[in-house]
């Protein structure tokens, strides 16, 4: 049974195949994209209220220059009303390259025999996690090859090793995953390691494609993936977040698959995913992928505006496949995530702190946003973003409905803008450069300028204060 938006309060749908491509096609090609219809669907937005399939089909079809301009200027000013300066930040850490799938698009392909294939070791891992927390990381998304070595309790094993290892002033407060799927007792064990968010991207909705492309191991079960997120609802993860790769398919087919598996969890779950990911193809090792569905710029940064506008609370995550001049851009247009200091080869940062080249044979695919940490917090301070490591809601407990109910009435805004400039605060006095440091500070005493004299903003200077004093993991 496919969901329709009418019957969308049906609560039986649990684990069920929901993407029906006949639907999404009939919504691209029949959809009317009127001036007037584009503007009325950008002002509901506007007025925070998440678009249906039909609304979202009218702006992916608005193909005039001016109204896609329009489009990216409701998603900049969308993302200033919920989010306000705000700009997350996490690294990845890969685990273990061992596959045992044959995806046409990845470098760590179990065909691929010129990737060097590694495991990390507890030591090895150890010494990821401290040279990540050496640079003032306190975020991360671990990520493991599907393989029968990667189950759910090594999953689990390697979690706390991370959340164990403490180095100087530097821990990791929130760790993700990005693994393949579980069964629902499996994500029960990865639960009870304290994990936050857990992340399985589709790759692609059009089962047709997915067919073609996943030429090998388990992953090639369209429905096992699609439902992979169910089972972990099931098992009491509530903090999921879902992606696309694309590329591999119609840009337009996908971000209507993206709402549709965020109108799912809505309707059989009570809240939507927590974050949406779009990674663009990019070069891997041994690539070799039919590239006529490939995502030019133009219509990649207006597909994420789209994506803004069509979920106005759903974090979205833009990660450093893209060059930093997307990134800059994609910014404006509601992206609330980012990593920074990225080094996705097994082992890799370690090395790079050892001044090593990067080997595109130990990566899963190429990045092209080399850039330290460090010189990424300077971009984001000088463009007057808030680098934010805020991991407060997640341990107070608000994830999933209840994060839900905390952010839409607006409080993301009121709440997790001074918890940004309070972990800021605590990157200036423990790792910055001077200059760096400088500029936060500056950044600090502007924002605090703007908000109004009230007993919050009192409260706000006194935990700075505090912070300068030697305290840490201060936070509303």
């Amino acid at each position: 049974m496919i969901f329709r938006p009418e019957i969308l309060s049906i609560k039986d749908q649990r684990m069920q195949p929901f993407i029906d491509p006949v639907e999404i096609r009939d919504l691209i090609t029949k959809t009317n994209s009127e001036p007037h219809h584009v503007r009325d669907v950008i002002a509901k937005s506007m007025d925070k209220q998440r678009l249906t399939m039909k609304e979202t089909a009218v702006l992916i079809n608005a193909n005039d220059p001016e109204l896609i301009t329009e489009i990216k200027e409701g998603a900049r000013k969308l993302k200033e009303k919920v989010y306000g300066q705000r700009i997350v930040l996490f690294a990845p850490l890969y685990i273990g390259n061992l596959c045992t799938n044959n995806c046409a698009y990845c470098g760590f392909k179990a065909d691929n025999l010129v990737v060097k294939r590694i495991t990390l070791s507890r030591e090895e891992l150890i010494k990821q996690v401290t040279s990540l927390e050496d640079v003032g990381q306190k975020r991360l998304i671990l990520v493991y090859g599907e393989h029968p070595k990667y189950d759910a309790r090594f999953i689990a094993d390697t979690v706390k090793t991370v959340y164990s290892v403490k180095s100087g002033r530097g821990e990791i407060r929130r760790v993700n995953i990005n693994a393949a799927p579980q069964d629902i007792d499996g994500f029960r064990v990865i639960k009870e390691a304290g994990i936050g968010t857990y992340q399985i991207f589709q790759e692609t909705y059009h089962e047709e494609t997915y067919r073609k492309v996943h030429l090998g191991g388990i992953k090639k079960d369209f429905n096992w993936r699609l439902t992979a997120l169910d089972r972990a609802q099931e098992a009491g993860i509530d903090d999921v977040g879902i992606g696309a790769l694309f590329g591999l398919y119609d840009w337009r087919f996908e971000v209507l698959g993206l709402l549709r598996h965020t109108n799912h969890f809505e309707a059989v779950y009570q809240v939507g995913p927590h974050t949406i990911s779009f990674p663009r193809l990019q070069y891997a090792s041994e690539l070799n992928i039919d590239k006529s569905h490939l995502v030019s710029d133009d219509e990649f940064t207006r597909l994420v505006a789209i994506l803004r506008l069509a979920v106005p609370y759903t974090g979205l995550i833009l990660t450093a496949r893209e060059p930093a001049f997307i990134r800059d851009e994609i910014m404006q247009y509601g992206v609330s995530q980012i990593d920074g200091g990225t080094n996705i080869e097994m082992g890799g940062y370690a090395r790079m702190k050892q001044g090593e080249v990067q080997d595109i044979d130990f990566e899963q695919f190429q990045i092209n946003d080399n850039r330290s940490l460090d010189e990424i917090m300077v971009e984001l301070i000088d463009h007057g973003f808030i680098p934010s490591f805020c991991t407060a809601c997640y341990r107070l407990g608000r994830t999933g409905e209840h994060f839900m109910e905390f952010s839409v009435p607006g409080f993301i805004k009121r709440y997790c803008q001074p918890n940004a400039l309070m972990t800021l605060a605590e990157y200036l006095e423990d790792y910055a450069p001077p200059e760096t440091k400088k500029k936060g500070y500056h950044l600090i005493r502007k924002k605090l300028g703007e908000m109004p004299d009230d007993k919050f903003k009192t409260l706000l200077q006194e935990k700075l204060q505090r912070i300068k004093e030697g305290q840490r993991d201060i936070y509303f």
